[in-house]
C-alpha cells in the first residue's frame, strides 16, 4: 500500500511540472499560426502587417499591466483591427496563448 501512495505522489508530482510546458507549447503553437503574422515572433508588433495594422507591443507597460481577463477578452472579441477569435480557437488556446504571450513580455 506504501508502494501505491509513493507512485501517486510522483504521478501527481510528475504531472504538476509537466501541465504547464504542455500549456506553453499549446499557447506557442497557437501564437504561432494565429498571431506570430502580426504581432512577431518577439511580440513587438514590427512585423509588416503589424505596423499596417497598428498591433499592440506585448512589451507595452499598459499591455504588460492589462489583466489576463482583459486579454482573454480581446482574442475572443477582437480590438481594433484585430479579429475575434471566438468559435475559431477554444478557451483553452486563448488561454495558453495569453500565458505564452506572458513569456514574451520577459
Amino acid at each position: 500500500m506504501k508502494l501505491n501512495l509513493n507512485v501517486v505522489a510522483m504521478f501527481c508530482l510528475a504531472t504538476s511540472i509537466a501541465a504547464p510546458v504542455f500549456a506553453q507549447n499549446a499557447g506557442a503553437d497557437t501564437y504561432k499560426a494565429k498571431c506570430l503574422m502580426c504581432h512577431g515572433a518577439d511580440g513587438l508588433g514590427a512585423t509588416p502587417a503589424g505596423k499596417k495594422l497598428n498591433a499592440a507591443s506585448f512589451k507595452d507597460p499598459a499591455i504588460v499591466k492589462t489583466p489576463d481577463a482583459e486579454l482573454i477578452a480581446a482574442v475572443k472579441k477582437g480590438k481594433n483591427k484585430m479579429p475575434a477569435y471566438a468559435g475559431k480557437l477554444t478557451d483553452a488556446q486563448i488561454t495558453a496563448t495569453v500565458a505564452y504571450i506572458h513569456t514574451l513580455q520577459k
